[in-house]
Parts: C-alpha cells; sequence; structure tokens
C-alpha cells in the first residue's frame, strides 16, 4: 500500500516536516509512516551492562521522540493513520530502504537528532540524490497560503514526471499551477546544433514558450480543472526558481533537465534550491 514517509529526529525542522507530511496524507487519503533511525550498536547485545542501561535510555527516548512527532501529526491532521518505525543504521540509507512505493519521502531541512545524535540535514542530499520516489524537503511552514504551484519545466522527457506530479499537487491544492521555464541562451535543438552569437531575446522567449506550451498540453488535458500560468524568463535557473518560490506554496523540479537546465544534474540547480528554496521543495527523479 503507497504511503508517505517522513523522517523524524526530534529536532523543530524534523517536526514541521511531519506538520507538512500529515497535511499531505489527508490530501492523499494516504497513510502516514513516520521513520526514526537508530545507532547500529544500540541493536547489539552489550557485553557490560553499563551499556545495556545506556541502550535502555537512549531507546526510551526515542520512543519520547516518536511520540511526540505522532502527537503533532494527529494534531495538525486529526484522523489521520499513523504508524511509527525505528531502524538501526544512517538515516539517509534507513529512509531510502524504507521508501520502497512511497508516494513520497518527506524530510526537515536540517536537525540534529537530540537521543541519536544523527544529523537530518546532512543526510538531505544523499535522500534527494538516491531516491526513486518524490522527494520533499520542508524548511519552513508559512502561515499564508498562496494557491500557488511552481514548477521548473524544460521541455524534456526526463522532466516529465515533475511536471505530472505538480499538476497532481495542484489539483488536490485547488492552486494555480505556474510552469516555469528558464532560460540563458537559446536551447540546442539536436547535436552539433550551432548556438548563435548574436540574438533577439524576444523571439528566444516566444520560442521557448511554444516549447513550453506544446510540451504541457497533453497533461492540461489530464487536468483541465487546473489555472496553468506560463512564464518563461531569461537569467539563473536557481536564481529564478528561488524567487518564484517566495510567492508558492511548493516548488517542483527535477534532477536534471535540459534547455534551462542544460547538463545541470542535482548539485547544481536542485542542490542550489535545497538551501534557497522559500518554500517546501520537491525533487522528482526522472523515473517514479
Amino acid at each position: 500500500m503507497s504511503e508517505i514517509i517522513v523522517g523524524t529526529d526530534g529536532s523543530d525542522q524534523s517536526l514541521r516536516a511531519v506538520e507538512w507530511a500529515a497535511d499531505e496524507a489527508v490530501r492523499r487519503a494516504l497513510p502516514l509512516r513516520i521513520v526514526l533511525a537508530e545507532a547500529e550498536w544500540m541493536y547489539d547485545t552489550p557485553i557490560d551492562p553499563r551499556l545495556g542501561a545506556v541502550r535502555e535510555w537512549l531507546l526510551a527516548g526515542d520512543g519520547d521522540l516518536l511520540a511526540r512527532a505522532v502527537s503533532t501529526a494527529r494534531e495538525r491532521a486529526p484522523g489521520v493513520m499513523v504508524q511509527t518505525e525505528t531502524a538501526p543504521g544512517q538515516v539517509a540509507r534507513v529512509l531510502l530502504s524504507k521508501a520502497g512505493d512511497a508516494a513520497m519521502i518527506v524530510l526537515g531541512g536540517h536537525g540534529l537528532g537530540t537521543a541519536t545524535g544523527l544529523l537530518l540535514g546532512s543526510t538531505t542530499l544523499q535522500v534527494v540524490t538516491h531516491a526513486r520516489v518524490p522527494t520533499v524537503v520542508v524548511r519552513d511552514l508559512e502561515p499564508a497560503i498562496r494557491r500557488e504551484v511552481v514548477v521548473g519545466v524544460d521541455g524534456s522527457a526526463v522532466s516529465e514526471p515533475a511536471v505530472g506530479f505538480a499538476f497532481e499537487e495542484a489539483a488536490l491544492r485547488k492552486a494555480r499551477l505556474r510552469a516555469l521555464h528558464v532560460w540563458s541562451h537559446p536551447a540546442s535543438r539536436g547535436p552539433g546544433d550551432m548556438q548563435p552569437l548574436v540574438y533577439d531575446p524576444r523571439l528566444v522567449a516566444e520560442e521557448e514558450l511554444r516549447l513550453v506550451e506544446t510540451s504541457l498540453a497533453a497533461w492540461q488535458g489530464k487536468f483541465p480543472e487546473v489555472e496553468v500560468v506560463f512564464d518563461v524568463e531569461h537569467g539563473r535557473p536557481a536564481r529564478v526558481l528561488a524567487g518564484a518560490s517566495a510567492r508558492a506554496d511548493l516548488l517542483v523540479v527535477s534532477t536534471r533537465g535540459r534547455g534551462g537546465f542544460s547538463g545541470l544534474l542535482l548539485g547544481s540547480v536542485s542542490h542550489a534550491l535545497l538551501h534557497r528554496a522559500h518554500c517546501p521543495l520537491v525533487v522528482v527523479p526522472p523515473v517514479r
């Protein structure tokens, strides 16, 4: 059964992620699984009885952390189905192993685990890079609801899952979808295609707009209830997308793309947005 997985470590950042995940679980009518990674040595049979006492104390503390996370989720979204799970290992490895066919993995932007000493935020890049399902990074929850989802588009096949996810979210939230395409130079149309040294930015923008409108036509047919705003801008993708995120409830990007994201993998645009996005960021892998 599909579910939403959220990592917690007791920090305020991870509890904000739990709140966001609880809202999303209600939106999608899915159960919520709260996962806490623990140090592997805590699962070893202790030779020294004193270590056993320390382990029991730490396990009790982790139980309190999970109870707080469950309380946070149910207070945020009464009636949400919540399950908890602890597992030994590094945070990223634990979350990735639990993802399976989950709808998404949700993480706090950063935070230090009180009982386990594991830095959740230091593993965010690993999870986003290797997850085979969408990963949501929640840095802050703004009280204002803007009713807008922003998706970075470039007309490529690898960005299709991100576009589909964004349409789905916009429909669930009854929000407007802003399809934002950022270009820094005329896009290459094929191998060996020469880039002009001089070009008219207005004409290039019109051509890029046609490309994006064509690539989203099928999705508009699947989600006719979603209002779509096409936005084509010249500049640096990370900077423009980060600016747009300040006016959005959600920013959706793919791990890689073409055109405005030409040659950029996670660690450039997506990596920069992990630090710059002003709203929850969703990074969608090319194949869902």
